[in-house]
């Protein structure tokens, strides 16, 4: 069946219907990921987004458990071949059956190419995947640049807190569209965690005087998060140590004073190299993010930049004032990779047993 991307500066591309067989309006942004789709496709912080995959054969290992949630999150996925054979020891399924199941409708076939760069050239843009030949530009286009994703984290959080036993520091996560392998690598460093929903009151956190406090990754634009930001800043006030992550990084920097922009077209990728402003080090690592802080109204009473993007110049992370509290906008949790960060939660280990390395 023939299916349709069309963006909202009028470009078209025509390739072939793959997924469920429905029409959806997205913001389109790509990821230059060469492994990992599956993951892609369950990262929460794709939420009310359609992801382009650069690298051009997906699905060639199968789907494997390697998931980031329960679920599929991406609004629609767009591949230049998809791959209808997978061959991998670990496969429990093709990707065309995982999108028909988790009803996410793509399009493959197309020059991801020339996707790619009109996105980079003209920066991340609305678009619209249909199935249906006769579609009218005049009446699509102003549907494509009235669409905005709005209040995606409610969407995406858990419903109600949940544990995960330990014998060690017992971490509070901030459930903003959490990759569980955060959870895991808490976890795996002996932590009693407790995942808590988004929305959930600084007071009730703290009431259980954990060790840690986690902001978990998480989509959409973080000014969109007034309620949460507030909460946030109740956290920042109480002398529990505090490790975030992307969207709870950009989070911290709001309810702290600081700003926030949207990216040209965002990270997203498995290959950012990130400079530790403290050690001159360089990381490579795994990001998704289409917003940054602005360090240029940063109150360094308040905050100091940590890290930054080698490619571009922009903030990669924090470092709070007299504060145990640090902040990244990459992923030390990246799964599959690359693990250069991981150490980071070493960091925060280290800082819950009362030593200060932010």
């Amino acid at each position: 069946m023939k299916a349709f991307l069309i963006l909202e500066d009028k470009t078209v591309f025509e390739g072939v219907s793959i997924g469920a067989n429905k029409e959806v309006i997205s913001e389109i942004v790509f990821n230059t990921s060469m492994t990992g789709y599956l993951e892609v496709l369950t990262d929460p912080s794709y939420a009310g987004q359609a992801v382009c995959m650069t690298y051009p054969l997906i699905g060639n290992y199968g789907i494997t458990p390697d998931m980031e949630s329960s679920r599929s999150w991406v609004d629609g996925y767009i591949v230049r071949e998809l791959s209808r054979i997978p061959s991998n020891f670990r496969c429990e399924g093709t990707i065309q059956d995982f999108l028909v199941q988790q009803d996410v409708p793509g399009i493959a076939g197309i020059d991801t190419r020339a996707l790619t760069k009109i996105l980079r050239d003209k920066g991340t843009m609305n678009g619209m995947i249909t199935t249906n030949e006769n579609y009218d530009l005049d009446e699509i286009i102003p549907k494509l640049k009235a669409y905005n994703t709005g209040d995606v984290v409610t969407k995406v959080t858990c419903e109600e807190k949940k544990t995960y036993p330990g014998k060690g520091k017992k971490v509070a996560v901030l459930d903003l569209g959490e990759k569980q392998n955060i959870t895991k690598s808490l976890l795996e460093r002996g932590c009693e965690v407790t995942v808590y929903p988004a929305h959930t009151s600084a007071e009730e956190i703290l009431s259980v005087h954990p060790d840690g406090i986690m902001l978990s990754n998480g989509p959409g634009d973080p000014k969109e998060c007034t309620d949460i930001i507030k909460e946030i800043k109740k956290l920042y006030d109480s002398e529990v140590p505090i490790f975030a992550i992307c969207l709870g990084h950009q989070l911290m920097a709001l309810a702290t004073g600081a700003d926030t922009h949207k990216m040209k077209y965002g990270h997203r990728g498995g290959n950012h190299p990130v400079k530790d402003l403290k050690t001159g080090r360089v990381y490579i690592t795994s990001q998704n993010h289409g917003y940054v802080v602005d360090t240029d109204q940063l109150d360094e009473k308040i905050a100091v930049p940590a890290f930054v993007n080698v490619n571009d110049g922009t903030n990669e992370g924090l470092a709070y004032t007299g504060k145990n509290i640090f902040t990244v906008q990459f992923h030390p949790e990246a799964c599959p990779g690359p693990l250069d960060s991981g150490y980071l939660f070493d960091r925060f280990m280290n800082m819950m047993g009362g030593k200060n390395n932010a």
